[in-house]
């Protein structure tokens, strides 16, 4: 075989190799990555906070994503509304992104584009 041929080969089989291995990440997954950036695309603001800060949202009915305790470890993710993350003394912007400082955190708090979401706490 020819030099440029056997050059052609090896990296098909290994654009082959790549693209089976990351189906197979995505399998294992179960579509948890897919959810976490329906999730960021949603929020217009990214906070970090502490665990007392994101237990006192949680406990004032603020809703907390399901895709946030399917990551390993787990994390709180907290959707609640800009004047409230704005309250927050030790809450700390993030870029929203699928990126370190959001895989990083492990309590967080979204705010989403619109306030029409029910994420506000239910009126007694």
């Amino acid at each position: 075989m020819r030099p440029a041929l056997e050059r052609r080969i090896r990296e098909q089989r290994a654009r082959v190799l790549t693209r089976s291995y990351d189906y197979r990440q995505r399998h294992h997954a179960r579509g948890v990555w897919f959810r976490l950036r329906g999730v960021l695309a949603d929020a217009s603001a990214a906070y970090v906070v502490t665990e007392d800060e994101a237990q006192r949202l949680v406990a004032e009915g603020w809703r907390v994503e399901p895709v946030g305790r399917e990551l390993e470890p787990p994390r709180v993710i907290i959707r609640a509304e800009a004047s409230r993350a704005a309250q927050i003394a030790s809450a700390q912007q993030v870029p929203v992104r699928l990126g370190g400082d959001v895989l990083a955190a492990r309590w967080l708090v979204i705010v989403p584009f619109e306030t029409t979401d029910p994420a506000r706490p239910p009126s007694s």
